[in-house]
C-alpha cells in the first residue's frame, strides 16, 4: 500500500512538471514478464520507466550505492526497488528479480551497470542476459530521454519534457553447452544493447554505433 501511494504521489508531481511521451507502449502486455533493460544516464530513469507503463507489478534493479543518497535513496525504498551490488554477480539479488519474473511482474535493469556520464551507450554487462535467459522471459529494450534536463528546465520554471521508448520484446536463445556460456552470454548481451541502441538517437549510441548487429537491425527495420 505504501508503495502505490508513493506512485501516486509521484505521478500526480511528473504529470504537473513533466510534459511525459511514452512511445511503444502496446509492446507492455498485461499479465507478462519481462526484463526491461535501459540505457541509463539520471537517477530520474527509474521513476520515469515506472510511471510510463499502466502496470503496477513492476521493480527496479537499482544500485546498491544509492541508497545512502540524500532522499533519492529514502525514496527507492519507499518505491521498493530491488537493491543490487555492482561488484560481481549478486546472488540474493537475482533470487530476488527472479522471484517476481515468475509472478509475471516486469524487472527494470540496467545492463550499463553505471550511469554513463557522457551519455554515451556504455558497454553493457551480462547480468540482464543472465535473469532473462535463466528465468525464460522475453526482453524489452528500452530509453529514457531527456532525464538529464528536467532540472534545468524546472528552474527556468518551464515544464521539462521527457520521452520513454520500449522497443518490441524478444527472447533471447537458451544456453544449454556449459563450455560456450561465456561466449554465448556475451552475445546475448550484445543483442541486448543493440536492441537498446536502435532506440536512441545515432550520436548516443557510444560503444555500440557501428556494431554489426546495430547494423543488421537497422536494415530489418527500414525493410518493407
Amino acid at each position: 500500500m505504501e508503495r502505490q501511494r508513493v506512485m501516486k504521489v509521484l505521478r500526480y508531481v511528473v504529470d504537473r512538471l513533466v510534459d511525459l511521451k511514452v512511445v511503444g507502449s502496446e509492446n507492455v502486455q498485461d499479465a507478462t514478464a519481462y526484463v526491461v533493460a535501459t540505457s541509463h544516464i539520471s537517477r530520474l530513469d527509474t521513476p520515469f520507466l515506472m510511471l510510463s507503463t499502466h502496470r503496477q507489478d513492476i521493480i527496479a534493479m537499482v544500485a546498491r550505492e544509492y541508497q545512502k543518497a540524500p532522499f533519492f535513496g529514502w525514496f527507492l525504498n519507499k518505491l521498493g526497488v530491488i537493491w543490487i551490488s555492482r561488484d560481481g554477480y549478486d546472488l540474493e539479488a537475482f533470487r530476488d528479480a527472479s522471484v517476481h519474473l515468475k509472478r509475471n511482474w516486469i524487472v527494470g535493469i540496467a545492463p550499463e551497470g553505471t550511469r554513463s556520464k557522457t551519455r554515451q551507450l556504455l558497454q553493457g554487462k551480462p547480468g540482464g542476459a543472465l535473469l532473462a535467459i535463466r528465468n525464460q522471459v522475453q526482453v524489452m529494450p528500452s530509453v529514457v530521454l531527456g532525464s538529464t534536463e528536467v532540472f534545468q528546465s524546472l528552474l527556468r520554471l518551464k515544464k521539462a519534457h521527457v520521452e520513454v521508448r520500449f522497443g518490441k520484446p524478444f527472447l533471447l536463445p537458451q544456453v544449454h553447452d556449459e563450455r560456450t556460456t561465456k561466449d554465448r552470454l556475451q552475445q546475448a548481451t550484445d543483442e541486448i544493447m543493440c536492441h537498446i541502441a536502435l532506440l536512441l538517437p545515432e550520436e548516443r549510441r557510444g560503444f555500440y554505433a557501428n556494431h554489426p548487429r546495430l547494423l543488421e537491425l537497422q536494415a530489418e527495420q527500414n525493410t518493407p
